[in-house]
């Protein structure tokens, strides 16, 4: 290893190092705050280690009463999330294999006027959204928020993308033997698939866990809201009690932690297009 290349890897890694403590220290001082009693964290002087340890914050957050039910919504989160994932997993996996697999009238011309609606911004749907979710009548239910924002065309481009790096010798070889378009998708197309899938599930999970704004316009009823707009009426409610609001964002954190943990080695497969073919 040359000078130059040594000297480049420090920089890097100091670079690296910066940016992960500037990023792990909020998350860090919410963890240790959310342990220490109201006194000490009110008190004169920062400190960042708690000098008494104490579950008095989640305690009191985690009985909750009629006004702030965060056990219910975090089961809420959970519902809605997963919900959200599986059927958003569900429509982009068919689309892109339609869009790599199958051929019809001004295919990529369609996907291509996909592609152009992602530069138009989220807020603009949010009204055409709603008079839609209205008159649906699914105002204030689950699918209100699990339904409006399936069909991602981000996720649709990146599967798609992934499943064309996919030889399509596999599926010439599977008709040979007599299999249909659906045994192809599901036995052969779906798995080499994984790790994108797999990147669409973390995205769709946490984004749908983390919506804040779309929640808050369509869910009315305090006990069927998910637990991001959720911790707003918490902080509300708590706001001379800082402990229990960052206990509240640590409880709120732990999913999203876990299932990018869970997950982080397809996550990194999924960089390369092609590794679904290996």
């Amino acid at each position: 290893m040359g000078k130059n290349e040594r000297t480049k890897k420090i920089i890097y890694f100091i670079v690296l190092t910066i940016v992960c403590i500037v990023w792990a220290f909020p998350m860090l001082w919410a963890l240790l705050t959310s342990f220490k009693p109201e006194l000490e964290i009110q008190g004169m002087g920062f400190h960042m280690w708690p000098r008494e340890w104490t579950f008095d914050n989640y305690k009191q957050l985690l009985d909750g009463n009629e006004s702030s039910p965060v056990l219910r919504w975090f089961i809420n989160s959970m519902i809605i999330s997963l919900g959200h994932m599986l059927l958003v997993l569900t429509l982009v996996s068919l689309a892109a294999y339609g869009y790599t697999r199958l051929h019809f009238k001004h295919r990529d011309a369609l996907f291509g006027f996909l592609l152009a609606t992602m530069m138009l911004p989220g807020v603009l749907n949010l009204i055409p959204n709603f008079k839609i979710v209205d008159s649906l009548g699914w105002t204030n239910t689950f699918f209100a928020v699990i339904v409006p924002g399936a069909a991602s065309v981000f996720n649709l481009f990146l599967v798609k993308q992934f499943m064309e790096g996919i030889p399509k010798e596999l599926d010439e070889s599977a008709v040979v033997d007599g299999a249909n378009r659906f045994q192809i998708f599901w036995h052969i197309i779906l798995p080499l698939s994984r790790p994108a899938l797999t990147v669409v599930a973390l995205f769709s999970f946490t984004g749908a866990w983390n919506d804040f704004l779309w929640p808050s316009i369509v869910m009315n009823d305090i006990d069927k809201l998910p637990i991001t707009p959720g911790l707003q009426l918490l902080q509300g409610q708590y706001m001379t009690y800082p402990g229990v609001g960052a206990a509240g964002a640590i409880l709120a954190l732990i999913p999203t932690f876990l299932l990018y943990l869970i997950a982080q080695k397809s996550f990194m497969q999924s960089m390369a297009l092609n590794s679904g073919i290996k």
